[in-house]
Formats: C-alpha cells, sequence, structure tokens
C-alpha cells in the first residue's frame, strides 16, 4: 500500500441468508457484495456508482462496521481494522464517519440539533459545555446560524437543513474519511446543488476524503476524482473520472453513461441503452455476471470471471471484461503477442 492511500478495501465480502420453512432454515444467501476490491487516496473523492442492488451501500456500511464482514481486509491509514493489534472500532467511527441519505430518519426527533450534533464527541471524551461549544461552530460553518438553530428539532427543518446538521455531525469528530451514501438524491434540484457546493468547499478547508455513493451520473461526474462501477456486487470498472466518462470501457458502463439526460435535443437517445433486469443475486449467473444482459456476450463470459485487469494505455483505469483480456477467447480481445 503506497503512503498516500488512506483506506485499502481487499476482498471483501459479505453473504446475507434467506430464511424460510417452519424453522425458519437457511434455504439461500444473497450476495451482496462479493470479492471487492479498492483504494482511496488521501484528499480525493471517489465515486461509487451502479443500479440499485449493485451492493454499493452494503459496502459503505461494510466500512464503517455497521456490517461485519464474511472475508475480506480493511486497512485504514496504515491499520488493519477490527484485528488484534490494528485499530478498533470505536476509533474507526472516530476517522471515519457517514452521512445517509435519509436526512430525518438520520436524526432523533427528541433531541435538539445542538445536542445531535454534541453527542458524538461527547461519547468520545469530550466535556459537553466543549462539545457544544463545537457543535455550534461546526453549525457555522455548514451554513446555519447557531443562534437560530441550535435549539431546534428536527421537524422544524427543511430536507436541506437536516442534511446540513446530518453533514455537521459527521463532521464535528473531525474525521479524515466521510462517506456520503446518496447524500442529495432526497433533495430538490437547486438545494442539491447547494449542499454539493457545500460539500466541495469543506473537502478543501477542512482536508477531508470522501468516498460519493449515488445514482446520479451527473452528481459523481461532478463531485468525484476517481470512479468505481459496481454491477451485482462486482466491481466491474474504476478509473479517472475523466477517462471514465470520456472513454469508458466496460459495456455497463456505457449503458450507464448513455442513459444519461441529455440537455441537447440532437442526442436525444432513441433505444433504451439497457434492458431487462438485473440477475437475482441469490442466484447470479456464472463468469461475468453482465454476460446474460450484454450484448457482446460470448461463450467464455459465461464461462470465467474476466480479471479486473489495468488498461495499457492507462494503468489506472481497470476493466473486468473479456474483450479487453488478451487471450480470453473472445473475438475482440486483443491477440496475444
Amino acid at each position: 500500500m503506497t503512503a498516500d492511500v488512506l483506506l485499502d478495501v481487499r476482498n471483501l465480502k459479505r453473504y446475507f441468508p434467506v430464511r424460510g420453512g417452519l424453522l425458519q432454515r437457511k434455504v439461500a444467501t444473497v450476495q451482496a457484495v462479493d470479492d471487492v476490491s479498492f483504494s482511496v487516496r488521501r484528499g480525493e473523492t471517489l465515486g461509487i456508482v451502479g443500479e440499485s442492488g449493485c451492493g454499493k451501500s452494503t459496502t459503505a456500511r461494510l466500512l464503517i462496521q455497521l456490517l461485519a464482514a464474511d472475508a475480506g481486509t480493511i486497512t485504514f491509514a496504515g491499520q488493519s481494522v477490527g484485528t488484534s493489534g490494528g485499530m478498533d472500532v470505536r476509533e474507526l467511527r472516530r476517522q471515519v464517519q457517514m452521512v445517509f441519505q435519509d436526512s430525518y430518519a438520520s436524526l432523533n426527533p427528541r433531541c435538539t440539533i445542538e445536542d445531535t450534533i454534541a453527542y458524538g464527541p461527547s461519547a468520545h471524551g469530550v466535556g459537553w459545555e466543549a462539545a457544544r461549544h463545537r457543535a455550534r461552530d461546526i453549525l457555522a460553518r455548514v451554513g446555519l446560524d447557531p443562534a437560530w438553530f441550535a435549539k431546534r428539532y428536527p421537524h422544524e427543518l427543511s430536507g436541506g437543513q437536516r442534511q446540513r446538521v446530518n453533514i455537521a455531525r459527521a463532521l464535528v469528530l473531525e474525521p479524515k474519511l466521510v462517506v456520503l451514501d446518496e447524500p442529495v438524491s432526497a433533495l430538490d434540484k437547486s438545494i442539491q446543488a447547494q449542499v454539493l457546493n457545500l460539500l466541495v468547499d469543506l473537502k478543501r478547508n477542512l482536508a477531508l476524503t470522501y468516498i460519493f455513493i449515488s445514482h446520479d451520473l451527473n452528481v459523481v461526474q461532478y463531485m468525484s476524482d476517481r470512479v468505481l462501477v459496481m454491477y451485482l456486487g462486482k466491481v466491474v470498472e474504476v478509473g479517472p473520472v475523466g477517462s471514465i466518462y470520456g472513454a469508458p470501457r466496460h459495456p455497463y458502463t456505457r449503458a450507464l453513461l448513455a442513459a444519461m439526460p441529455s440537455m441537447d435535443p440532437d442526442h436525444r437517445g432513441e433505444q433504451a441503452a439497457l434492458t431487462g433486469d438485473p440477475p437475482n443475486p441469490i442466484n447470479p449467473p456464472p463468469g461475468c455476471r453482465f454476460h446474460t444482459r450484454c450484448a457482446y456476450a460470448e461463450a467464455c463470459c459465461g464461462a470465467s470471471e474476466p480479471p479486473l485487469a489495468a488498461d495499457a494505455a492507462c494503468g489506472d483505469h481497470r476493466t473486468s471484461c473479456h474483450m479487453l483480456l488478451p487471450g480470453s477467447g473472445h473475438t475482440a480481445a486483443p491477440i496475444v503477442a
């Protein structure tokens, strides 16, 4: 792991049991996250995209240990998480915070905004008065006047204001990494822009690192330095944002980008970029999991899973596709010299 890597995830896996029958025995498993590996560098924003059910949010919860992984390793700031002699969960959650999609459900309706934000520092040993003072400072940083908002309750705030409170609560512990799981998807477009610009300013002023999860490809393009594309629990492509959006390699990534709304009437899509639903994660297809919906699929695609391999022209852009793998057996694959 290089010095500028803040978070390193290797072979992360999480399966959920499906229970049925009179005794509620396990009858199947949902392969939500299956052998996922990636890294996040200090000071960057890594965007994670994919269809609903691809494993984005489950991956986020595994990172902050809200869910326990079935397999794999997480290394944060050079320390292994959850292992003997490594970083414990309490310390991890001080340095890694999360902002959830539902701004109202994330807040305690019986606590004032000031007490909600101050609770985190107090739980980590800061005196209550000092914690409340810190809460008021961070409220001002996210654009909410403490004189007006500190003593209010969540139901008295708008959706955008509640999300600013959630951002403040995440930042009050001065974390190094913030995981943002669909932080603006429930907001109006004009409010989305304000919150996104706030996040950009906070990242610059507080030297933060972000993992930004969203289904909105335009938002991910605006926020991210690198983008990771997931499909059915797997990483299918990862690379710099300019490379992913300008020259996508994987057919699934190309289909996602082709489905983006265009403001130019001369570039309206005439046909659906991708049809059908993803396969059932209880019984995913063998080989490349996308081959059942891929227009370029051949026999080799269902026979074996392609590795996430680096592109010769751009080593930081990696794709899992038989068409790009020399000697894979696909008719479009490069010829082995």
